[in-house]
């Protein structure tokens, strides 16, 4: 231990000194000593009852409150009491009759304010013990919390990382159909598209592996899907892109736009003909970064297959994980369309 920690330690302890010897001297004093045999007396005397501290604290380790039967606590803590009352008359018997040059026939006035001592000696050991008991009462219940924090932070870290891997095989699977149905057709799209297919997942795996990612990196991987889903789609998938530039560097959870553009791709512009534009938004704004991926649909369509699907839920758990309720997600009914809305801190 340093110095400078000793020091600080010590400080407090004489600070808390001070007034205790000032009572003991005042309790000797109306006893029937002298002012300054009291004083004398009070002073060493209020330096053994530090020991009393750290014999408590020994004593609240080796036997808690919780775990040890109340019947061996009181035996304990009674039988330790009357030690350190004992001890403490003791070196109040010996402290006097050091003090006899000073003070002759000190240790004969001392004997009628014995049994004053033995009391003080005793309380004050159960009060030692008592406010070590409930200091360790504290800490137990402070590192009860700290436990419960890190699994917290680790069932939401296991959370995020179940919800994460889901992402990969649904996206997987939908690509490999679509690849399936290019090779009778179109084996150059085919091949077109599993080139671009294994880029968007090598970069996709990258960023898998990351807590958060800035929007912009977000925002290249979703535009690898869409070239993805164009080599299929041609001319019918077409893309708006609204995005604020100081939206881009704002930290999101990786894939969090990819589930819901595959969505609109996937229950939106494959149900169409004609086809139609995605609308990708993203905007700055409060403390607070907006997004939304809008497509139209087939309002002949049953609503379950206008534009949900594992993509959605996925991203609304993901974000009540990573945000703890500071995120929304809203299905907003416009006609015609299908538009998914986000509002989350712009901060994690």
């Amino acid at each position: 231990m340093d110095s400078d920690s000793a020091t600080g330690r010590l400080g407090p302890l004489l600070a808390a000194g001070v007034p205790v010897a000032a009572l003991l001297a005042l309790a000797l004093g109306v006893g029937g000593l002298g002012w300054s045999e009291a004083a004398a007396l009070a002073l060493p005397l209020t330096g053994v009852l530090g020991f009393f501290g750290y014999s408590a604290r020994y004593l609240a380790q080796s036997q808690p409150l919780r775990g040890t039967a109340w019947l061996k606590l009181a035996a304990t803590h009674g039988v330790s009491a009357a030690m350190a009352s004992a001890i403490w008359v003791a070196g109040a018997r010996g402290i006097a009759a050091a003090l006899e040059p000073a003070f002759a026939g000190l240790s004969t006035r001392l004997e009628p304010a014995v049994p004053l001592l033995a009391a003080v000696g005793g309380l004050a050991f159960l009060l030692a013990a008592a406010l070590q008991h409930a200091q360790a009462a504290t800490l137990l219940s402070h590192e009860a919390e700290r436990r419960e924090l890190d699994l917290r932070v680790m069932s939401r870290e296991a959370e995020l990382k179940a919800l994460r891997a889901q992402l990969q095989p649904h996206f997987l699977f939908n690509a490999l159909n679509s690849i399936s149905a290019l090779t009778t057709v179109d084996p150059a799209g085919a091949r077109d598209m599993c080139l671009r297919l294994a880029d968007f997942l090598r970069l996709s795996l990258r960023h898998g592996q990351r807590e958060t990612i800035p929007l912009g990196e977000e925002l290249a991987l979703v535009e690898r899907f869409l070239a993805i889903e164009q080599v299929r789609f041609g001319d019918r998938l077409r893309v708006d892109w609204q995005v604020d530039a100081t939206a881009r560097e704002v930290p999101v959870p990786p894939l969090l736009l990819q589930p819901l553009v595959e969505n609109a791709v996937g229950h939106g512009i494959a149900g169409l003909v004609e086809g139609g534009a995605v609308r990708i938004e993203a905007r700055r704004e409060g403390g607070r970064l907006h997004l939304a991926v809008e497509n139209p649909v087939d309002v002949d369509a049953p609503a379950r297959r206008r534009g949900e699907g594992v993509g959605l839920e996925n991203v609304r758990r993901r974000l009540a994980a990573a945000y703890a309720g500071a995120a929304r997600i809203e299905v907003e009914p416009v006609p015609g369309r299908f538009r998914v809305a986000l509002s989350l801190p712009d901060r994690l």
